[in-house]
């Protein structure tokens, strides 16, 4: 008989989410004293398995209540943290996170922290500061620029300053490196000071028009409390310009400002225009960041010492005392959704972060998603329009090119050669756009027809020719050599087919030879830094062509583009994705809105064997909000999302018929608790199939009541990675914006 005294002993206990692939928090053992001690959203080491894991203690249970004696808790090893390190609201935001993206609590947790702090490195690290040596030490560096410029920075701190300052300042570590060698700089490990500064104006604000001033207003007056808005702006109507005047007030009382962009290469035109309207401190969040900057980043955007926050999608996730607006730029950009592990929508958590912050929210764009258009007519968000471009400047005029009628040269039209010459000739420059990199998408062999297929992958390998000739397989990532004869007749007649950003460069560099030709992919930008020089190189005003893929179509100001240029747009108007023609037709608009942003106009041409397609027509004689209308309509009629909500089920394995019977297996069970509340679609082979040699199967579930859909799906997801066999990956998407 258990004995009642058993039962009523004291066990001082917390609530731990641990970084591990389970559903579940863990309750671990404390004493008496580290109960006292121990705070919410602190780290602790604890003993897993076999494994000591970096916990947040989400939980601080009552002692009085009751534990089965049965139940023997381990310790947990050391307490690393003697104050929270995230505060309630980044807690709640990471457990709404994990329940809505069906994902386990502990990885969502460990999202929110910087990587030294996952790996339980104390958080009190010492910080990088430069200070000048030598005062008279110019003819030392009269050989180098960089060091040149670092020096004259150095000069203006002699009592030092912190090297992730001189960083934004456009100083690299390098150069500090060089200076210290020369002896002319001296670096020394401090502690780090997170006392916030007085924000001040650098710049006086710009004039704002009509539709600014009324935007500006409405965003002012939700101060305080939340409200979310949609502004929907041409292309260069002054979007950035709402924002620094919104966020000047914010930062006046004393608050934080977050600034979400979907890419690290839009950062330096951002950081730039910042750092010209305020004298404040700004600190970037973003992958490219080597560790140590990454936490010294978190660190003053989580204590409040800097003001301003801009990063890309995992920075929302960052803790902030003070946050006061919360602004997403390109809202419709893809990139805010993530793909793999944790497949959250960074859009739809700033929405809630917004909320339990109690603070307004922005989500700006010239093309606005269709979920976005959606959520306005349910007025969840207020829509506030810029219907004219800044500085009178006007919308470029679109032209078709009919490439079945078109004399070409290289892949390019004669009629857009031309035209391309007319500017270069008056100093303006061109950008050109082709959303595929790489030398040629395909190789084939003209004597038997063979073709250079990844081995692993339903799909073609892609021609590279630099560093090296080599095949590419884009999709796993698999590199092969490039064949000196076919393989299959031995003959030497292989022939790269198709053009990519590589050969477009190649073929523009011989048509117009006395004219620098910058090209901006995921290769030409892989360099730490690259980017940013490109950056710098485009605004010296000077005639070139850029050419480039989507990187170069996202929010960009080039102000001396006059003339924009998309060299094959067919792809994606015979896509299988419903979201596709929306995607589409968002990249023309953004792309065409590079070009008259400045004083002089800009004309864009698409080059397409489909010049009487209806989005093409919509969007040349109407414009985008017509195609949003009109898309909305045809998902309507078809319920797709945003009018029903939506799960992706994908499911990989060794053998495709093991994925195909192992989901209609779980769908069947699904469905005879749902009946018609959820709509199930497959099991079906994914568009590739076969990926890294593992075959692909997808399920899509629909239901127009997102609570109960959830519900269900909460209660089975767990069911269903119990049931499947080792050797099968399965993953849940919640809203997919992609169905391949």
């Amino acid at each position: 008989m258990t004995n009642i005294s058993e039962l009523s002993q004291i066990v001082y206990r917390v609530r731990i989410a641990v970084p591990v692939y389970l559903y579940d928090c863990f309750d671990y053992e404390v004493s008496a004293e580290q109960y006292q001690t121990i705070h919410i959203g602190c780290r602790v080491l604890v003993s897993f398995g076999r494994q000591n894991l970096v916990g947040i203690v989400l939980e601080k249970i009552a002692p009085e209540t009751p534990l089965d004696p049965k139940i023997k808790l381990k310790s947990i090893t050391e307490i690393l943290d003697l104050q929270p390190i995230l505060n309630a609201t980044i807690i709640q935001l990471a457990q709404w996170s994990a329940q809505y993206y069906q994902f386990p609590i502990g990885e969502v947790m460990h999202t929110t922290l910087p990587t030294f702090l996952r790996q339980g490195k104390p958080y009190n690290l010492l910080a990088h500061s430069w200070k000048v040596l030598n005062l008279d030490a110019e003819k030392k560096v009269a050989r180098s620029l960089k060091q040149q410029e670092a020096y004259k920075i150095l000069k203006l701190h002699p009592q030092g300053t912190a090297e992730t300052i001189l960083n934004l300042s456009g100083v690299e570590t390098a150069t500090l490196k060089a200076l210290e060698k020369k002896e002319i700089v001296e670096c020394k490990l401090i502690q780090q000071d997170f006392s916030p500064e007085p924000v001040q104006l650098a710049q006086m604000p710009l004039t704002a028009n009509d539709d600014q001033k009324k935007a500006i207003q409405s965003i002012l007056k939700a101060q305080n409390r939340y409200q979310a808005f949609l502004l929907d702006g041409l292309t260069g109507s002054g979007k950035t310009e709402v924002y620094l005047q919104v966020m000047q007030e914010v930062l006046q009382k004393g608050q934080q400002v977050l600034v979400l962009v979907p890419e690290i290469g839009l950062t330096p035109q951002t950081i730039s225009r910042f750092q010209s309207r305020f004298h404040c401190n700004i600190v970037l969040l973003h992958s490219g960041l080597n560790d140590t900057k990454r936490l010294q980043a978190w660190q003053y955007a989580q204590t409040g010492k800097a003001s301003i926050i801009l990063g890309t999608r995992s920075a929302i996730y960052t803790p902030m005392p003070n946050l006061g607006l919360i602004i997403l730029d390109e809202e419709h950009d893809l990139s805010f959704k993530q793909q793999e592990g944790f497949r959250y929508h960074a859009r739809d958590v700033a929405l809630y972060r917004a909320y339990l912050e109690q603070c307004p929210i922005v989500l700006g764009s010239a093309t606005p998603s269709i979920d976005s258009y959606h959520l306005v007519e349910q007025k969840k968000l207020t829509i506030l329009k810029l219907d004219e471009r800044a500085a009178g400047a006007s919308l470029p005029k679109i032209h078709l090119i009919d490439l079945k009628i078109a004399q070409k040269q290289h892949g390019i039209s004669e009629q857009l050669i031309k035209e391309i010459q007319k500017r270069l000739n008056q100093e303006e420059q061109v950008l050109i756009f082709l959303n595929r990199r790489g030398y040629a998408p395909v190789l084939i062999c003209e004597s038997c027809g063979w073709q250079a297929n990844c081995p692993h992958c339903d799909a073609h390998f892609t021609l590279h020719k630099k560093p090296y000739e080599h095949l590419h397989c884009h999709h796993c990532g698999t590199i092969n050599r490039l064949p000196d004869q076919c393989p299959s007749c031995q003959q030497h007649t292989l022939k790269p087919i198709g053009m990519g950003t590589a050969k477009v460069e190649e073929n523009l560099q011989l048509l117009f030879p006395d004219f620098p030709v910058v090209r901006v992919d995921r290769d030409s930008t892989s360099r730490v830094g690259s980017w940013q020089k490109i950056y710098e190189q485009i605004h010296q005003s000077k005639p070139m062509i850029l050419l480039g893929t989507q990187m170069l179509a996202k929010g960009h100001h080039f102000p001396y583009v006059t003339l924009v240029a998309i060299l094959d747009i067919d792809s994606g108007l015979l896509s299988v994705d419903f979201r596709a023609t929306e995607r589409t037709a968002q990249l023309i608009v953004q792309v065409a809105g590079r070009a008259g942003r400045g004083e002089k106009k800009g004309e864009v041409y698409l080059q397409t064997l489909r010049p009487d397609h209806p989005l093409l027509n919509t969007l040349i004689h109407k414009d985008y909000r017509a195609f949003a209308r009109e898309t909305l309509h045809d998902r309507q009629a078809a319920l797709l999302p945003p009018m029903r909500y939506a799960a992706l089920i994908r499911c990989e394995s060794r053998s495709q018929e093991e994925n195909l019977n192992f989901l209609t297996n779980m769908t069947q069970s699904l469905q005879q608790h749902t009946g018609e509340l959820i709509e199930i679609w497959g099991p079906i082979p994914a568009p590739m199939e076969r990926k890294a040699g593992r075959y692909q199967a997808h399920v899509v579930l629909l239901s127009s009541d997102r609570a109960k859909m959830h519900f269900y799906i909460r209660e089975w997801w767990p069911f269903v990675l119990q049931q499947k066999p080792s050797t099968m990956k399965l993953s849940i998407d919640i809203d997919p914006q992609e169905l391949s």
